[in-house]
């Protein structure tokens, strides 16, 4: 393998100190305009590239955020990171963006991955309900802050959304359709989102008078479109068919969508469909899709914000904070007033 050029070897093609050619890179004002053309012909001529990590020790800290998501697969999380990803750039810094792929396992093989590295700050979706993949964190004093989630004690920042607002959201908007009948679809019940719009749930039955009971429960094994169609399988085969369906994600009433619509069952005359987050595939659908949506941007605009501000020059003046947004009803024709006879 050739060797990588380094910055000696522009110096002696150049026929400059490297001092100078350290000059010409970061104070490039300090060099006489035909000196900088010159080193700057050579960088380009021999493809020489700064090392960044030889920086970063200079310098004493990174110019790269990691952040860690649950699914770089669902488009919630693409939003999310874009948002990041915005507010870094404009701070001058950069994204390393890695997938849990729901695994603890895989989650604490990143968070070491990025002790090692050294990197500026986290930014991480837990998957490991517990905390215990962010003591590596502590332990090494590296700054994180949590994203779609609450942080559970004082030692960090987190942005989340409102979900048990959300969930009653939903509800309540299927119950003024005057849906009864009314099947939760949630992901993995350890996921904090789907216990907590499940509970928003519980809330708008209640203050409608209705039992936790109405409330049917079917509890699939992912957050995507395949789980979603084994889930409306499922609602199949319920003796009772439900007159409405509130999903945990997007993805999943996409995936019930379409296991009712291969049977046959019209939505919204047959059954009404709520789904959540707002992806952009949502408003795309057959039967354009009703949707609890979540500030995706927003949140990842927010939670980069708090970690530059606490790996910033003014860092010391940081004080941690939660920040929780809050979700908005989009109605579509999933859940159109059903005509009547």
């Amino acid at each position: 393998m050739r060797r990588p050029v380094g910055i000696k070897d522009v110096a002696g093609a150049a026929g400059v100190s490297v001092g100078t050619v350290s000059n010409v890179i970061n104070r490039p004002e300090s060099v006489t305009e035909e000196t900088r053309r010159r080193v700057l012909a050579t960088i380009e001529r021999l493809g020489y590239v700064r090392s960044e990590s030889a920086r970063q020790l200079r310098a004493g800290r990174s110019r790269i955020l990691a952040m860690l998501v649950l699914d770089m697969a669902n488009p919630f999380f693409v939003a999310v990171a874009t948002g990041a990803e915005r507010s870094a750039r404009a701070a001058g810094l950069g994204v390393m963006l890695c997938n849990s792929a729901e695994s603890p396992a895989e989650e604490a093989t990143y968070l070491n991955l990025f002790s090692e590295q050294q990197v500026r700050g986290v930014l991480v979706t837990p998957a490991d309900m517990s905390g215990r993949n962010l003591d590596t964190f502590r332990r090494h004093g590296i700054p994180f802050v949590l994203v779609d989630r609450i942080v559970p004690s004082a030692d960090g920042c987190s942005v989340s959304v409102d979900d048990v607002a959300g969930g009653a959201l939903a509800v309540r908007h299927l119950l003024r359709r005057g849906c009864r009948e009314i099947v939760y679809v949630s992901g993995p019940m350890h996921l904090a989102q789907c216990r907590n719009r499940r509970e928003g749930a519980l809330i708008a039955l209640a203050e409608a008078g209705l039992p936790p009971g109405a409330l049917r429960h079917v509890e699939a094994a992912r957050l995507d479109v395949a789980a979603g169609r084994d889930a409306g399988a499922r609602l199949l085969g319920m003796e009772c068919r439900p007159s409405a369906v509130f999903c945990a994600n997007d993805l999943l009433a996409l995936g019930v969508l379409q296991t009712l619509y291969h049977a046959g069952i019209r939505v919204p005359e047959d059954v009404a469909l709520v789904g959540y987050d707002d992806i952009e595939f949502a408003s795309a659908a057959a039967v354009p899709l009703t949707s609890v949506r979540q500030p995706a941007v927003q949140l990842g605009v927010a939670a980069a914000d708090l970690l530059i501000e606490e790996t910033g020059d003014d860092a010391a003046r940081h004080e941690h904070r939660r920040i929780v947004l809050q979700p908005e009803l989009v109605v579509r024709a999933s859940t159109l007033a059903r005509p009547h006879p």
